[in-house]
This record gives structure tokens, sequence and C-alpha cells, in this order.
């Protein structure tokens, strides 16, 4: 009966992985961070648990910590790459600005200089 105890959380959390491999879309930085943190909350529980009589146990309630601790961590680093991505696209316009300016300013220039 052990065996099968601690063998239901690490095939359902195989069986996770798999689905969301074969989505074919590849994965967000949330979604990444939802699973490694599930993963290594497993484990770790797993542990936690063997050494106190309940892998089981342990190894749900760790990968559900860890899933929830990942998809905050995840959740976050994926908003910051979306302003960083926002401040570089701001970054580039203005810079594409700058130039249309700059090449205003010479054309001024020499037309000025003609008349």
């Amino acid at each position: 009966m052990r065996k099968r105890t601690t063998a239901l959380p690490i095939g359902a959390a195989a069986a996770a992985i798999l689905l969301v491999g074969c989505s074919g879309q590849p994965l967000s930085t949330r979604e990444k961070g939802t699973l490694g943190g599930a993963g290594l909350g497993g484990a770790a529980g797993a542990i936690i648990g063997a050494a106190v009589g309940h892998p089981a146990a342990g190894a749900t309630i760790g990968t559900g910590f860890g899933g929830v601790t990942g998809y905050a961590v995840g959740n976050s680093l994926q908003n910051q790459e979306a302003a960083n991505q926002q401040t570089q696209l701001q970054l580039t316009q203005q810079q594409h600005q700058i130039e249309q300016q700059r090449l205003e300013i010479e054309r001024l220039r020499q037309q000025s200089e003609t008349e």
C-alpha cells in the first residue's frame, strides 16, 4: 500500500508535465515557475513526509505549496518581463523620433545655407 500512495502524487505530477508538454506552445515564465515550484515542493514534501512516515501526504502538500509559490514567483517574473518589453518599445520609439528630428534639423540647416 505504501508504494501506491507514494506513486500516486508522482504519477499525477508526471501526467501534468506530459500534458503541458504536449500543448505545442512554449511555456510562459508563469507556467515554468508553477511547474518548477510544484516539482520541487513535491520532492521536498515527499522527503519530509517520508521522515515522519507519510510520504504521499508530504508530497501532496509540498506540491500544492510549491505550485502556489512557483506561480507567485513566475507571475512576478513574467510581469517584470512585460514591463521591460514595454520600456524597450518606448525607448525604440523615442530613438526613432530623435533620428527623425535630427534629419529634419539637418534638412533645415542645409536649406538655410542655400538661401
